[in-house]
């Protein structure tokens, strides 16, 4: 389906599938590094139960209540593993000097946001997993803060932030609050492989396969 408005043509189709698949993908990665984790998966686990009780499911207005543990855990996914690794290329309107630089005008930049994640300059042992590093930083994901600009900044930042960031909290919850999560055939966390694609959204190399088993408390519950 195409829509247009003041000249411009909108593809429903692509606006569809940019606000699924890198959602999608934050819970996959997600999901993989709390695997690759257990004792913080348990951890954020344990939170979200005690919270919740014995009600069936998370609902989206019990979100503020869980939101501390599940925040870090998807800051840091954010910063290990935006979505879109690259952004759309920008250009430079005029002559101008950055940090000694010379940038002239019609000069294509292209941001890395996976780089400047993992920068070592603003990360402290950037290649790991620690959501922890989040507490008492404020540094966040909506474009103010240049080290973790996984949805873009200034005007031409993601609009969809605030949406695509209440469904990854909503479903990774429920993911965690229902179920306990293991790997086929017992192997452990640490042998999963995180290799990387780059596409137009950053996929893991092997999609991750996992076992669900419902937790007691919801068994009881039925």
């Amino acid at each position: 389906m195409i829509l247009t408005h003041a000249n411009k043509v909108f593809d429903l189709k692509d606006m569809f599938e940019a606000g699924t698949d890198s959602v999608f993908k934050a819970i996959e990665w997600a999901m993989a590094e709390l695997i690759r984790h257990p004792h913080i998966m348990k951890e954020v686990q344990e939170e979200i139960r005690e919270i919740i009780k014995f009600k069936p499911k998370v609902e989206e207005n019990d979100l503020h209540k869980i939101q501390h543990s599940l925040q870090l855990v998807i800051k840091e996914t954010l910063r290990l593993h935006p979505p879109t690794s690259l952004f759309t290329p920008r250009e430079s309107l005029e002559n101008t000097k950055i940090q000694g630089y010379d940038i002239h005008a019609k000069t294509r930049v292209i941001i890395n946001a996976w780089a400047i994640g993992r920068d070592p300059v603003s990360w402290e042992d950037p290649e790991e997993f620690w959501p922890k590093r989040f507490l008492n930083s404020t540094i966040d994901y909506k474009g103010h803060d240049f080290e973790l600009i996984p949805f873009g900044a200034g005007r031409r930042g993601c609009p969809g932030i605030m949406l695509a960031i209440a469904t990854v909290e909503l479903a990774l919850a429920n993911l965690l609050y229902q179920f306990d999560w293991s790997l086929p055939d017992g192997l452990s966390g640490q042998k999963l492989d995180m290799s990387e694609i780059f596409g137009v959204t950053t996929n893991k190399k092997d999609p991750l396969v996992v076992i669900a088993t419902p937790h007691e408390r919801i068994i009881c519950k039925i």
